[in-house]
Formats: structure tokens, sequence, C-alpha cells
């Protein structure tokens, strides 16, 4: 393997330890005989750290995680039209010199939760969506694209409501999904504040987290009786998508 023709891959991010991105591809690339191709996890202290990363000719493309999603536009030379609608890229690629931003999150979620949801997927109109984040505008663009009204919950003051505000929300909202990093590992005994005895069977809670598999958000859920799915098909969906776009294998 000549090294001069090692086309780079990775993912950015302030805290990557968790992360799923290279364990993934490392497979892909073994699995599927894809040579002179590596992808590693690249933590930034400061988003300006990517001026650096980008220099190097050999990448190719990147994926991008908390907390940059929303503060890559400075790097841009082009950016999808779900990109520009959301505000959000979790997905660079770079060609000729030129960067452009796209979004997986939205296809990633999209696709994943229309196999959760099943035939019920044209019967829930309104959904709970935990965070304002980069993650949650994705989500919330993925949502209405399926004509279902994403209600934004937050802490801070950012969404709709707060989270003390969606007690009378819950019964009608049977779609909960989170998009904040709580109950991820090694913080498995963290949940959003919920009311969770207000779940019940016709409920479906969706949680971005994939690790652990089970966050105490989806047990509590369960325990209810309500429909769990954790954040992992999300991903390889997501990790899929982005390896055609650096691929120009994008079929849409």
């Amino acid at each position: 393997m000549k090294n001069s023709g090692l086309r780079k891959f990775g993912l950015i991010g302030k805290r990557l330890d968790y992360s799923f991105s290279p364990k993934y591809f490392a497979q892909k690339f073994t699995k599927e005989k894809i040579e002179n191709c590596e992808y590693l996890a690249y933590e930034l202290d400061d988003i300006s750290g990517l001026n650096d990363l980008l220099q190097d000719e050999a990448i190719i493309g990147l994926n991008v995680t908390i907390p940059y999603k929303e503060e890559l536009f400075a790097f841009a030379d082009q950016i999808s039209e779900e990109v520009g609608a959301i505000g959000a890229a979790n997905t660079i690629l770079k060609e000729d010199g030129k960067i452009t931003l796209y979004n997986t999150d939205v296809w990633g979620f999209s696709q994943s939760l229309v196999g959760f949801l099943g035939n019920q997927v044209k019967e829930i109109d309104q959904a709970l969506v935990l965070g304002t984040g980069g993650a949650s505008k994705a989500i919330s663009f993925a949502l209405k694209k399926l004509e279902i009204q994403p209600i934004l919950v937050s802490r801070s003051g950012k969404g709709d409501v707060a989270y003390a505000e969606i007690g009378p929300l819950m019964k009608e909202s049977r779609l909960i999904v989170n998009t904040t990093p709580l109950g991820t590992f090694p913080d498995v005994e963290e949940a959003p504040n919920l009311p969770y005895e207000q779940l019940g069977t016709n409920h479906f809670l969706y949680d971005l987290v994939y690790n652990p598999e089970k966050t105490l958000f989806l047990k509590r859920g369960q325990e209810r009786g309500a429909a769990i799915k954790n954040g992992y098909e999300m991903l390889v969906l997501q990790a899929e998508r982005s390896w055609d776009i650096w691929n120009h294998k994008l079929s849409r």
C-alpha cells in the first residue's frame, strides 16, 4: 500500500472516546476489501482546529458531531439544500479544494423512524423532540417532511415548551424523540425529566443515543408499555450515506 494513495476520512468533535464511526468504518474497509483508506477520530478543542485538518491533502471527507454541527458554515464553499434549511451539518466533502456541507441525520433518522413506526407513521401528527441542538434541528426537519409536527422541549427556553410544561402534551404526543446526550455511557443513570407515568402502550420512544443499547429514557418507556428504539440503526444509515457522498454514489 502506497501512502501517497491514501484516502483519509474521519470524525471531528470535542469528546470522541465513545464514538461509533471509527470502528464501523474500520470494519467496513476490512469486510468490503476497501484499500488505501483510513478513518480516524479527530478531537478538536475548538472548531478553529478544523483549518489545519483541512490542509491535509489526503482528507476526502469528515463526519461532524457535538458541538460543531452548527459551526461549520465559515468553512463552506457550498451547502446542500437540507443544510441550508436546517442550519446544521454533519458531513463534509472536500473536493478540488472546495468544501461542501451535507446533513445525513435527516436521511438516517427518516429511514429508521419509518421502519420503527410502520403503518402508524401516518397516524401520528405531532412529536415531542427533546433538545434544541444541531441534531434536534435535523430531526425536526425530517419529522416535518413526514407530516409530523415537532414540538421542541428544552431547559434553556429555546424550545417551544419547557420540561415542566409538557404534562398536558404527553397523551396526544405519541412519539417522543430524545436528541440530547442524556443517558450516554458512562452517565447511564441520567434521563430526560419527563412525567413517565403518563406513557402507555400507544407511545413510541426513540433515543438518538445508542450506548448503552437501552438508556434509562428507553427503560422507563418500556416499563410503561411503550415501543422503544435506540439510535444504532440511524448511525449505520448515516455512515453509509456519508460514504456515498464521499464516493459520488449518492442516489436521491
